[in-house]
């Protein structure tokens, strides 16, 4: 199964990063290629990719509040990112890896550039929202 790994540090503490990552509603701000989110019922929620609003994408939100990690699975492409957040000091390291099926194989480095990106985002939208 292919999969990728991703790191990158913000000056931005656990809190403030986490505030972005578990809650799927705040997605659009930093996550690449998100243009739209719906809250659904318990963990699930609905997702547009931008440029494609006729082309809803169900997915599936893990939080482990105390371990701060979160697992997104999208339940039409199967793709699964594991987010982890790493407190050291003030500062914060983000952790992502995603994990694709065979058949989305193909798509692996463009999920990487996405993720590069989205990372980038999150890092800067955390430290921008503290003190």
């Amino acid at each position: 199964m292919p999969t990728l790994a991703l790191t990158v540090r913000t000056s931005a503490p656990v809190e403030e990063v986490w505030k972005l990552l578990h809650d799927p509603a705040r997605f659009p701000e930093w996550w690449a290629g998100i243009e739209t989110v719906a809250t659904g019922v318990g963990s699930d929620y609905t997702m547009w990719p931008a440029g494609y609003p006729d082309f809803p994408m169900a997915q599936r939100l893990g939080a482990d509040a105390a371990d701060h990690r979160v697992t997104i699975s999208c339940l039409v492409s199967d793709l699964i990112f594991r987010w982890r957040l790493r407190a050291d000091g003030e500062a914060t390291d983000i952790d992502v890896e995603a994990e694709l099926p065979e058949r989305e194989a193909h798509r692996l480095a463009d999920q990487r550039r996405i993720l590069e990106r989205s990372l980038a985002t999150l890092a800067a939208l955390a430290a921008s929202g503290c003190p």
